[in-house]
């Protein structure tokens, strides 16, 4: 049933709102990715001398440029932690029409949803950004040490964090706060597959650049499977 959610979801990227959210995503990313290589080179540039004299050779030159040509794929390893905390901030952000977008697709009729203002969603999407990103720092140790299953480690931890992140996001669409903690503990097996459904693709430089899309667009679908399953039950 997840993956249907998620097959869903890819069925509908051609959407121009997805496209549009995508395009602003991208210029976030790449702005983003621009920035920090900047700042490496600077200081780069700050540390490096332009030559250095090596014993029995001489004075070598353009180490500095050379540095900052080997980090350009540093940088790109790098991104596939960076996109954790920019596919966070980037679905706080944008939420509201990739899930108005699935729900006028998928779901018409339904009743207008609670709109989460500009200031509170950019503070949720800050603070979750900086949770994730302290919680990958930390997690960068067990990285190392346990490094033939790294990826299985990022997949885990950023699984739980960003399926936490995905639910509570569209669940305080419909809900107020407590109804929206009720919604994820009540399906917390579900949404931490989503969320390692999520995870996953953010280790593959350019498809991460889609997670956040795909990701509202997912847990939109999976927020109104479960909640028309528990009333039918109910």
């Amino acid at each position: 049933m997840i993956l249907d959610d998620f097959l869903k979801a890819v069925r509908q990227l051609p959407d121009p709102r997805f496209f549009r959210v995508l395009v602003m995503g991208l210029t976030l990313t790449i702005g983003l990715l621009v920035g920090v290589y900047w700042l490496f080179t600077l200081l780069i540039g700050f540390v490096v001398p332009d030559t250095l004299s090596l014993p029995w050779i001489g004075e070598v030159g353009g180490i500095d440029a050379a540095l900052s040509w080997a980090a350009i794929p540093l940088m790109l390893v790098a991104s596939v932690f960076l996109m954790v905390p920019v596919a966070s901030a980037f679905t706080g952000l944008f939420l509201d029409q990739i899930a108005d977008a699935v729900e006028d697709v998928h779901y018409p009729g339904l009743a207008q949803p609670r709109r989460v203002g500009v200031v509170e969603g950019l503070a949720d999407a800050a603070k979750f950004m900086g949770v994730l990103i302290g919680v990958n720092l930390i997690a960068l140790i067990a990285y190392l040490i346990f490094a033939p299953i790294a990826p299985l480690i990022f997949w885990v931890v950023n699984g739980i964090l960003l399926g936490r992140e995905y639910a509570q996001l569209v669940a305080l669409r419909r809900h107020d706060a407590a109804g929206a903690a009720r919604f994820r503990k009540e399906n917390r097996a579900q949404i931490f597959i989503a969320g390692v459904l999520m995870a996953v693709p953010l280790t593959i430089p350019v498809v991460n650049l889609f997670v956040p899309i795909l990701g509202a667009a997912t847990f939109t679908h999976l927020y109104h499977r479960l909640s028309r399953a528990r009333h039918q039950t109910g």
